[in-house]
Formats: structure tokens, sequence, C-alpha cells
């Protein structure tokens, strides 16, 4: 099943086991109920892909989709939790060079994880400009191929993938990047995109 389902899919099985008579030297294991999550790869998207479409609060609250922004070229980036250090960096890069981006017809969105209260925070604390998107349910990330199983410190664990990918104007994928490192990215994707 792994990069076949664009959804995480949840699973419960519930196991009853009998327990056997107890002897005074027994050891018993009893089993009553264990909840299974499986979380599969999600398809990742690719260049001439349709965006995902979405509706999410922004850091106070107010809904914002990605329709909002048909007609100009959009810069939609995945992180894994707001205020921390490689994602304040990511943040605070975006923000220093939003306003060549702006000035090349490219808007940007962030969306993470967090709720809108702790994204008003981090906005607030380092001076965002862009909109940041509260995706808790994290039904968005993974329709974008950005939640899912990857490689942390040498172990495989599910979370967030930071990604990056530029929506055309008719609503494309333009570009998709996956497992992007937060440090010197922006200016990577200025050099790609020639801004």
């Amino acid at each position: 099943m792994l990069g076949r389902s664009r959804s995480a899919q949840r699973t419960r099985t519930s196991l009853s086991a009998p327990t056997p008579a107890i002897g005074p030297h027994e050891d018993v294991l009893s089993v009553r109920s264990v909840t299974v999550l499986e979380v599969t790869t999600n398809q990742r998207l690719s260049p001439g892909d349709t965006a995902p479409d979405f509706t999410l609060p922004d850091a106070d609250g107010k809904d914002v989709s990605l329709a909002d922004y048909r007609g100009r070229r959009v810069i939609v980036y995945f992180y894994p939790a707001a205020s921390t250090p490689g994602c304040t960096k990511q943040a605070c890069d975006f923000r220093d060079n939003l306003a060549d981006l702006n000035g090349a017809g490219i808007d940007v969105l962030g969306i993470s994880p967090d709720k809108p209260a702790k994204l008003a925070k981090f906005r607030d604390a380092e001076g965002l400009t862009f909109p940041l998107l509260s995706d808790p349910e994290r039904a968005v990330l993974t329709a974008w191929g950005a939640y899912g199983e990857k490689t942390m410190y040498g172990k495989t664990v599910v979370g967030v993938i930071r990604s990056t990918f530029l929506v055309d104007e008719q609503g494309k994928i333009a570009a998709a990047q996956y497992n992007v490192r937060a440090t010197g990215h922006v200016a990577k994707l200025r050099r790609d995109l020639s801004v």
C-alpha cells in the first residue's frame, strides 16, 4: 500500500485473548485491545498535476483558500512546527525575500499543523508578513504528500515532510520539492525561479 494512497489510513483492531488459569509461578500476557495507526506514504505531486484545493484558517482565524490566488503564482510550503529553529529560519528567509517574490508575481503561503493561536504568536514574534495557515487535522498536508513516513536522525518516523510547491496561475503544480532543507532553501528556490 505504500505510495498508493492520498490519505492516511486509520485501522482500529481489537484483539481479545482468553486469560488462562494462573498457577503460582506462571506469567500471563493478556491483550485486551490494541489500536493500530497505519500511515501510508502519500503519492507525491508532480509538475502538471492539479494542486489540491484547500480552505484553511490563518493565524487570525480567517479562512484562506488556494482559489483566492487564481491568476497569480503562489508558493505553498509545508513546515513541521512554528517557532522551532529550522521552521523559523525558513519562514524568516521567505519574509526577507518576500518583496522580490511578490515583485515577480509570486505570493507565499506557509502551512503547518499548528493551531491559529500558535501561528499568531510565531507571526508576531518574527514579523512575518505572509499568511500562515493551520491544518491541525493534517488533511491538506496529506493531500499534498507532505505528511507521512520520513527519516529523522536515522529513524523512520511519521510526520510533516518539509515541502515546497509553486502553483501556477491556472492552479497547476509548476514545481514540487520534497524533503527540502530549511537553511538555504529560499535562496535555491529563487535561483530555480530566476527571481
